[in-house]
């Protein structure tokens, strides 16, 4: 080996040594906190876990991060019938912890028959006899949650299968502000579930008047896309770094952590980091060691919100 070479790994080898010593330093034994839900009467991990991140796994080392999860403090999981083969991934690791966790998931079926069809085969891909949370998933038409809320809509599924004990809660996850907003005032959810996000508050105004009308009807708030950023540009949307991610996230990890600690600072019950492993293992260290930004910190993370393209906009609900 030249010297030249000898010299870059040993660099290599230093810069890996340090980022694990970090890493260590950055995981201490304290439990990850909790916050109520809402009017539920249920406190959640201020950080969940998302099914994406088992998505595509082995069924080992699914295993091994729902057990590091636990055991790290986190009881709020999230999955959809959309994310793959996370479900199937997702059942088999939880059901240890299942009596202590709250398990949310979703349904894209808009109608009664396609909603409960849904339902019944994520019960058993989960390996559950309940869900603690079942959420209309992306409302993002008016048209679609006309559906949902009418004869033969899938709102009847929800209310139906509440009273026959196999959800405990109805809520929505949603992409269009106006549809939101609509949404709380023809029913009272027990839960949203929609983007907090410093670009998008900041760049969009989307999200100040989900947060605000969500706070009002004393709903549990649960939070997406705190560690994004933009979109990604025309020539990578195929073909990009994080595959997990369909929008591109923020620099990993200052602006990422950053990014989800700002998030936190709103009165929100919990955060949903994206899916990519190594995003939700930071978001785990930032709710261990979480203390809300200080000024110059938001001052210097919207900053570079500054003239950065939104992933969603208003006026998405046509």
């Amino acid at each position: 080996m030249e010297r030249r070479d000898f010299l870059k790994q040993s660099a290599l080898t230093a810069a890996a040594a340090a980022s694990t010593r970090f890493s260590a330093a950055a995981a201490p034994s304290t439990s990850i906190a909790r916050r109520p839900l809402g009017k539920t009467g249920e406190h959640l991990s201020i950080i969940g876990f998302g099914g994406v991140v088992v998505m595509n796994e082995d069924t080992s080392l699914s295993k091994n991060i729902v057990a590091e999860a636990v055991d790290r403090g986190i009881n709020y999981f999230d999955v959809a019938p959309s994310y793959g083969n996370a479900q199937e991934r997702l059942g088999p690791a939880l059901a240890p912890y299942r009596k202590s966790c709250f398990l949310a998931c979703k349904t894209e079926g808009r109608s009664k028959d396609a909603s409960r069809k849904q339902l019944e085969e994520s019960l058993r891909l989960l390996k559950t006899d309940h869900l603690d949370l079942y959420q209309f998933h992306a409302l993002t038409k008016m048209t679609e949650l006309d559906e949902v809320m009418g004869p033969g809509g899938a709102m009847e599924t929800m209310e139906a299968a509440k009273k026959e004990g196999k959800i405990r809660y109805i809520g929505f996850s949603v992409h269009s502000a106006e549809t939101a907003l609509e949404a709380m005032d023809r029913y009272n959810f027990d839960t949203v579930l929609f983007p907090v996000n410093f670009v998008l508050f900041t760049q969009a105004n989307f999200g100040p008047q989900i947060l605000k009308r969500a706070q009002a009807k004393g709903m549990g708030i649960l939070a997406l896309k705190a560690m994004a950023k933009t979109v990604w540009p025309a020539d990578q949307k195929k073909d990009h770094p994080e595959p997990k991610c369909w929008y591109q996230p923020a620099a990993f990890p200052d602006e990422a952590s950053l990014g989800l600690r700002w998030t936190l600072g709103h009165p929100i019950t919990a955060a949903l980091p994206p899916g990519q492993e190594k995003y939700f293992r930071l978001a785990m260290d930032v709710a261990q060691n979480y203390k809300p930004l200080e000024q110059h910190e938001e001052h210097a993370l919207l900053a570079r919100a500054t003239g950065v393209e939104p992933i969603f906009h208003l006026g998405n609900d046509v």
